[in-house]
């Protein structure tokens, strides 16, 4: 096997797998082979695969970078990236967590001076939208590819936001950064697909009960301190006076990744007193009639979900997929279905979904998603 640098992997097609592309938004025709490549999209395949672990390739040379790295996401991220056989990683917070350490890892302060150094070559970013606007943009610069979780750029034009089941094939059209979207688009957007597939959408309702985690770590910490009597539900995100920010995100977002920019889409978010565990009661009309046991069956095959008759949150912590359920008619509209959703905001509803987009720019196999619309 020949030695290929890390910085190959992201310069040039080199090692990258096979994927069959049979989304109906991907590139060509459906069923056409691909060999993909982060920068160029579809590349001739020219060399053999690093090393795989399951159905990822693993170079151990990948130098990657996650900043935020002292926060709950931040901490997620770098838990998975160990489990999955990572291990050339760099540790970034703000000034304050700069030189505490995370078991083996010292924490450098995240500077645009230190990340745009040019010695990374996929950096995570869990921190806020203003810090990412400009830490960001020196890293691209200097040919670090960036998976972003603020919302600093997720409706940018131009900017992938990605969900690797529902539209991966987007990310490989970035031009430095791809956007990982909000907590709750995510799940939401896994569930809708294949359902739009199937009977396409009219319209979407959807009410969310997000756990305090999606706050940060300090509203878990004041959730803790709390006396059990004095939890609330809460609406802490920005208001402008008809709706608050986090249910335009979730409507703008689910749109774009959907690639349905007209679609009726209205929410509701509430903070509910639980640590982890994002749910979110879901009511679609379709255009074409669904039975609940159709959508039962198309949910249950669908890559990323879990069918259960009545999911929970407790249930999604820790877990990796989301969890779908409660499938029923709605009567209230024609062709109207019912259903509920729970997901780990701090796994697929951040971590997890952001690198399983750098699997996909470094090689690694989708999560199949294509495959499974066959």
């Amino acid at each position: 096997m020949r030695e290929i640098s890390a910085s190959s992997l992201l310069n040039r097609s080199t090692v990258f797998p096979t994927v069959r592309v049979l989304n109906r938004r991907a590139f060509g025709s459906a069923g056409s082979v691909f060999f993909l490549g982060p920068f160029f999209g579809p590349q001739p395949y020219t060399g053999d695969h690093v090393g795989n672990v399951g159905n990822r390739v693993i170079d151990p040379g990948l130098r990657i970078g996650v900043v935020g790295a002292s926060g709950a996401v931040g901490r997620i991220t770098l838990q998975l990236l160990l489990d999955r056989g990572y291990t050339n990683i760099r540790t970034f917070a703000s000034w304050r967590s700069a030189g505490e350490r995370l078991g083996d890892f010292e924490i450098e302060e995240a500077t645009a001076v230190g990340l745009g150094a040019g010695d990374l070559d996929i950096c995570f970013f869990s921190i806020g939208t203003q810090w990412s606007r400009e830490l960001v943009p020196p890293a691209v610069a200097a040919g670090v590819v960036c998976v972003d979780k603020s919302a600093a750029f997720r409706l940018q034009e131009g900017v992938p936001l990605v969900v690797p089941e529902v539209n991966g094939e987007r990310a490989l059209e970035h031009t430095g950064i791809v956007a990982n979207p909000n907590c709750c688009a995510i799940p939401l957007s896994m569930v809708l697909a294949p359902l739009h597939d199937a009977a396409g959408l009219r319209s979407v309702r959807v009410a969310t009960y997000q756990s305090v985690s999606g706050a940060g770590t300090d509203a878990v910490q004041d959730l803790r301190a709390e006396d059990v009597d004095d939890h609330q539900l809460r609406m802490d995100w920005e208001f402008d006076g008809v709706e608050f920010d986090e249910e335009a995100k979730l409507r703008d977002e689910t749109r774009k990744i959907l690639e349905l920019p007209e679609l009726p889409l209205s929410a509701t978010c509430v903070r509910v007193p639980v640590v982890i565990g994002h749910a979110e009661a879901i009511w679609i009309e379709t255009n074409e009639r669904l039975t609940p046991t159709k959508a039962e069956s198309i949910l249950a095959a669908a890559p990323g979900l879990r069918f259960q008759k009545v999911p929970a949150p407790a249930h999604a912590v820790g877990a990796d997929e989301v969890f779908v359920g409660r499938v029923r008619a709605d009567s209230a509209v024609e062709n109207g279905l019912a259903l509920f959703v729970v997901c780990d905001n701090l796994r697929k509803g951040a971590a997890l979904n952001a690198i399983q987009i750098a699997e996909l720019l470094v090689g690694a196999s989708l999560p199949s998603y294509f495959g499974a619309r066959a």
